[in-house]
């Protein structure tokens, strides 16, 4: 190709009576006239038509016009020219016309029919306005669908074309690339109007800059407009915007970092790993206690995973397993220096890191593995352990963008995945807790029969302060307990411990059921103003729920109190289920110590159920219902009781997991003599 493959330049501005009255160094590059010889000149000596017959053109065209005309050159040779003829204020006259040219026909082989396509058919939409912001002139890119407003007319205001919600900022703006002669490039203009109301808006960046003449004067602008929706750049902003939704949906670790992978693949990486550097589950060995060798080392606990193969072909570890690394490898270079490991060209040579390592070799040699990232999880000022990214079908190597990309959505799931790591630690802690706190064998001293079962919640609140007890007395008496600390997590757990010490006491002091709650408001009220412990495990404020009762297998009769707690259900032997008419006083830590007590006369072989309110209470449900629920579950044919407390909390839970703590408490009474031992 020639050298005059130019893009399409401004050639002349002529005034209403078709005088040339600018000629750039464009029409004299191509006529071979300077300025001094055409200025002032009638156009028709230089087009192979009469005057007559350009205004005529003109006038038909009303705003513009195009075609292929021949023009005389200086050298006396006649070619073809592909013009464009648009108005323009120049601000000497309104009825000036600018000339645009496109490509010569004769310089080249080109078709000038293949010129007009492509600036027709282009990707980016093209459009020139005058130095009043009108538009002069524009291309027919299916891009203009979306920059400007339908029914476009030449000679309309850039505010009444252009399809954008700030229309006075593109106003201003424009006005400055005028003034000051310095492009805007890469706006990023927001449309105020989309293909459908369910389809995703486009978005366009847009390029202006100031077309001057051969003397230096600002004629107008010309705008460029791109459609980057689906552009690379656009596609990283939106993957880290959904990340924000799609990563740390739960506090569980596991799941965080299976959020992660699963974000990246396919959309970044053809394969995804998510290795944390501590115990993050239940159940599994430190790291420190496994086998290792000159060569193989475990630094990884392997929580996430993902592929764009089914059978995770790439996958040395399920997750769980611990991962083993090369003590000197891209891995442990990784936490040591807190640097992202970027490969474009995964190196498999002979004498790299993969020489002690063979089974990751054989692996990627076996899936095609050529591109690597390894990114740090990095939060608090701690290394949580690393994200490795790989690409095998994708053929593409990573560039810079999509490191930038993977450290992105490795940031963000580093903040959840800490979240999650110290929830799971916290819970952790105080289920051991509450596990030590609570009784690890029950007896009711043959007055009662007991089961119980103690659930913990499944959300996010983490463990609560939820407790039962049976109590034996000196004589054949027993005392049933059953209370919930308000709050959640260790301190709770801590607090439920210290109450369920000092209810202990006072039953063994046989204080009666509503002094005993008495007392006990009374002693969380100095706890509270002696603020926290030295352990630092009970805050400032506790509050609690609890109901205590004393059975008399003498006299087949309880007693019972409550402080602020659900009432206790009373199954009876005929299989009939009611609930104890008990006065709820308000819950301990509230210091006004008025509790009533109620006497209840049982008939041998019935079944008293104390339990905490997450066993009746459901997000949107009524208090009603669930105490419907579980006299419906407790009136089960079930006989033994420890199959009929396992057989109430299935039925309780079987709709939905319980938001709160769980613990049942069932006795089923005797009469007569308590048993001497256990």
């Amino acid at each position: 190709m020639g050298s005059d493959r130019e893009a399409i330049e401004v050639l002349a501005l002529t005034n209403a009576a078709l005088t040339v009255v600018r000629w750039t160094p464009a029409a004299e590059r191509i006529w071979g006239y300077s300025a001094a010889e055409v200025v002032n000149r009638p156009v028709e000596d230089l087009f192979g038509l009469p005057r007559n017959s350009m205004h005529a053109n003109l006038s038909a065209a009303s705003r513009s016009w195009s075609g292929s005309m021949d023009i005389r050159c200086r050298d006396r040779r006649k070619v073809k020219l592909d013009i464009q003829v648009s108005p323009v204020q120049s601000g000497d006259s309104e009825n000036d016309w600018f000339v645009w040219s496109g490509k010569l026909a004769v310089s080249t082989d080109m078709n000038p029919s293949v010129l007009n396509a492509i600036f027709n058919s282009s990707p980016i939409g093209i459009a020139v306005w005058d130095r009043d912001l009108r538009c002069v002139w524009f291309n027919s890119s299916d891009t203009n669908e979306g920059v400007y407003k339908s029914n476009v007319e030449l000679g309309r205001h850039i505010t009444d074309v252009v399809a954008t919600n700030h229309p006075v900022f593109l106003e201003t703006a424009l006005r400055h690339v005028l003034e000051r002669g310095l492009p805007l490039l890469d706006h990023e203009l927001d449309p105020s109007t989309s293909p459908s109301p369910d389809a995703q808006p486009p978005r366009f960046s847009v390029s202006f800059f100031r077309l001057d003449d051969a003397e230096g004067r600002a004629v107008g602008v010309c705008s460029m407009a791109v459609n980057i929706k689906d552009s690379r750049a656009r596609q990283r902003l939106n993957m880290l915007s959904e990340a924000g939704t799609r990563i740390g949906t739960t506090l569980d670790p596991l799941n965080t970092a299976q959020e992660l992978a699963s974000t990246a693949v396919p959309a970044l990486a053809d394969y995804a790993t998510v290795d944390l550097a501590e115990v993050v589950a239940l159940g599994q060995e430190p790291l420190n206690h496994l086998n290792s060798t000159d060569i193989s080392i475990p630094v990884f606990y392997r929580a996430g995973a993902e592929s764009i193969h089914s059978d995770m072909r790439e996958s040395l570890w399920h997750r769980g397993e611990p991962v083993f690394v090369p003590p000197a490898s891209p891995f442990t270079a990784v936490l040591e220096s807190r640097k992202s490991h970027f490969e474009p060209l995964l190196d498999t040579s002979p004498g790299t890191w993969l020489d002690n390592d063979p089974d990751r070799a054989r692996v990627i040699r076996a899936t095609g593995m050529h591109s690597l990232m390894i990114v740090p999880l990095q939060a608090r000022g701690a290394v949580l352990g690393v994200a490795v990214f790989v690409r095998t079908e994708n053929q593409v190597p990573f560039t810079m963008a999509d490191l930038a990309l993977a450290e992105g959505l490795s940031d963000r799931a580093a903040l959840s995945l800490d979240n999650a790591i110290r929830y799971t630690r916290e819970r952790e802690a105080a289920l051991a807790l509450q596990r030590d706190l609570l009784p690890h064998r029950l007896w009711g001293k043959g007055a009662v029969e007991v089961a119980s079962r103690y659930l913990p919640s499944d959300t996010h609140g983490g463990v609560g302060g939820d407790w039962f007890d049976v109590i034996p007395l000196s004589d054949d008496r027993v005392a049933l307990v059953v209370g919930d600390v308000v709050g959640h997590g260790i301190n709770a757990a801590a607090a439920m411990g210290r109450l369920r010490t000092v209810v202990h006491t006072l039953t063994n002091l046989g204080v009666p059921p509503a002094e005993l709650l008495s007392r006990l408001d009374e002693l969380v009220l100095e706890m509270a103003r002696e603020g926290p412990d030295d352990t630092g495990l009970t805050s400032t404020t506790v509050g609690a729920t609890c109901l205590y009762a004393v059975y008399d297998p003498s006299t087949l009769r309880c007693t019972m109190a409550s402080a602020g707690h659900p009432p206790p259900a009373i199954l009876s032997p005929d299989g009939t289920v009611a609930f104890a008419d008990l006065p709820v006083g308000p819950p301990i830590g509230v210091g006004l110590m008025e509790f009533e007590s109620v006497e209840v006369e049982l008939s041998e072989g019935s079944v008293i159920a104390l339990y905490t309110d997450g066993l009746i209470e459901t997000r949107g449900g009524d208090i009603d219902d669930g105490l419907d629920r579980l006299g419906l579950a407790l009136a089960s044919p079930v006989v033994a009781l420890d199959d009929l407390c396992e057989a109430v909390v299935d039925t309780m839970v079987a709709t939905s997991p319980s938001e709160d703590d769980i613990a049942l408490l069932l006795a089923r009474v005797q009469g007569g003599s308590a048993s001497p031992s256990p």
